[in-house]
């Protein structure tokens, strides 16, 4: 299929076209996937729980406060993700973090 010759929205189509296809696709190979390992399981006696176990947990749990704000102690910090306002103040005014540290 020669591609030049195509106009810019026949070329968006085709585009279009080939996710869904692409989408299709993948969803059609999980299927079968599925199918296989279903198969397997049965025909050896084993549970699909069984063959997969409970399955990977995500890690839960609090993180300990690291940083507190002296003027404020319902203002605390863990030193994870973004910087709060009151931190980021603190050391603009040229005041150093670890005086923060609980």
């Amino acid at each position: 299929m020669d591609l030049s010759s195509l106009s810019l929205s026949e070329l968006r189509t085709l585009q279009e076209d080939i996710k869904k296809q692409m989408k299709k696709r993948e969803h059609d190979d999980l299927s079968k996937a599925r199918e296989q390992i279903l198969a397997i399981a049965q025909s050896v006696g084993v549970s699909v729980k069984d063959l997969v176990g409970t399955g990977i947990r995500a890690k839960t749990g609090t993180v300990a406060v690291r940083y507190r704000n002296p003027d404020d102690a319902s203002q605390q910090w863990t030193g994870r993700g973004r910087q709060p306002k009151w931190v980021k103040e603190w050391t603009d005014s040229g005041k150093s973090r670890d005086l923060l540290k609980v």
